[in-house]
């Protein structure tokens, strides 16, 4: 017997993404590698991590052999759980035929008896194309609140662009009264993001009411949504502002992996309160700025160097700011070192801030006389900390 589960996501992974060409050629689109070592399906399913959402779905269809392997049990995004966690749902062989998924509302259809087993309330359907980070748990929460049977992600676009989504218009209150898919006049600019939260029940009357439909493209976006509306169903639009990016095509790909260069990134992966997790690690590749220097340094994942780094072990996540030198230390995880500050034969433990323009450490022998830091402090900007000294909390505050 299964737990019942409030919210259950199914991640459309199957799409064949013929307009990157030859990078599809041998995998599907959500599989194609992105941001030097992630692939695109780690930010949907990073998201329903961070949003607490432990039962994810994944429909593939073409080439799923690297996508299925790359997932495995679900271990790198915390989803290898004894109930629900993550599951590849591919074609299969029912009692009745065999189909391959004929649009994105048949492939939903052909996997209810997945849902019906976590009971749900709500389903989330996201696409395994997008490059975004969002908090689905803030949309469900709106969901409730506005008693929603469809409550469907929205991002505004320009008035030029909209004409190239599927536009929602809504009331003052932003509930859809209308579904225009590339209108040539928008009447809005709130674009579908393609991310749909459910209440299950209803959802499973129109998923069979559609399949049951001679000649429906079975898709959410040309079937189950009009549908819905038509028939007077509560729909209304969520209101998203952050960074998405549908990666489709390869210009839209490489604009995307350009997004996360500069010391201002316009999407940021080292965003320590959303971390954004791989097969590989839950750490972003290292960024190096333009005045960064790294000169006999071993530098881990994720990070960040504006300043310089010399004769020294970084552990993951550090980051030197500009102007700032480290020289002769060892760093550990999470530590920050900020903008002009100076640290020369010192240790510092986990999570650590060093001060703007402080001074750790002395100049004395590599080696000799080392300063070490405890975890989780914050040292004070200007301060200076001499050589051989032991710092902790306690002795921090004695210092100040």
């Amino acid at each position: 017997m299964y737990h019942k589960k409030e919210c259950v996501a199914m991640l459309l992974a199957g799409g064949q993404g013929s307009r990157l060409y030859t990078l599809t050629e041998k995998t599907a689109k959500p599989a194609v590698p992105f941001g030097g070592k992630y692939r695109i399906i780690d930010f949907p399913l990073s998201n329903c991590v961070n949003s607490g959402i432990d039962t994810v779905g994944v429909l593939t269809q073409y080439q799923p052999l690297e996508l299925n392997e790359y997932i495995g049990n679900g271990q790198a995004w915390d989803l290898d759980r004894t109930f629900g966690g993550v599951m590849v749902l591919p074609p299969y062989q029912g009692n009745k035929s065999a189909d391959w998924y004929k649009g994105t509302a048949n492939a939903i259809y052909q996997n209810l008896a997945f849902i019906d087993r976590y009971d749900p309330e709500y389903v989330l359907v996201l696409s395994g194309d997008h490059i975004y980070k969002m908090d689905y748990a803030a949309m469900l929460d709106f969901h409730k609140k506005t008693e929603a049977d469809c409550t469907i992600a929205v991002l505004n676009v320009t008035l030029e662009e909209a004409s190239r989504f599927v536009i929602m218009n809504t009331d003052d209150n932003v509930k859809i009264y209308e579904f225009e898919e590339k209108p040539k006049h928008p009447k809005s600019t709130k674009a579908s993001m393609g991310i749909y939260m459910f209440n299950y029940k209803k959802l499973k009357q129109y998923l069979i009411e559609d399949e049951n439909t001679e000649g429906s493209a079975n898709d959410f976006g040309k079937n189950i949504i009009p549908n819905m509306l038509a028939a007077g169903e509560s729909m209304y639009a969520y209101p998203f502002s952050g960074y998405w990016k549908d990666v489709g095509t390869v210009s839209s790909l490489w604009e995307a992996n350009m997004d996360l260069l500069g010391e201002n990134p316009v999407f940021n992966l080292h965003d320590r309160s959303w971390r954004i997790f791989s097969r590989t690690s839950a750490s972003p590749a290292q960024f190096v700025g333009e005045n960064g220097v790294i000169d006999n340094a071993l530098v881990s994942e994720g990070c960040e160097i504006m300043g310089t780094v010399k004769d020294s072990v970084l552990f993951n996540r550090v980051t030197v700011e500009e102007g700032a030198t480290v020289t002769n230390s060892v760093i550990m995880g999470g530590v920050t070192i900020k903008a002009g500050a100076t640290v020369n034969n010192v240790i510092i433990a986990e999570n650590t801030t060093v001060g703007a323009g402080s001074v750790i450490g002395d100049g004395t022998k590599p080696g000799d006389n080392i300063t070490i830091l405890g975890s989780d402090l914050s040292v004070p900007d200007g301060m200076a900390i001499g050589g051989g000294l032991l710092v902790n909390a306690e002795k921090l505050s004695e210092l100040v």
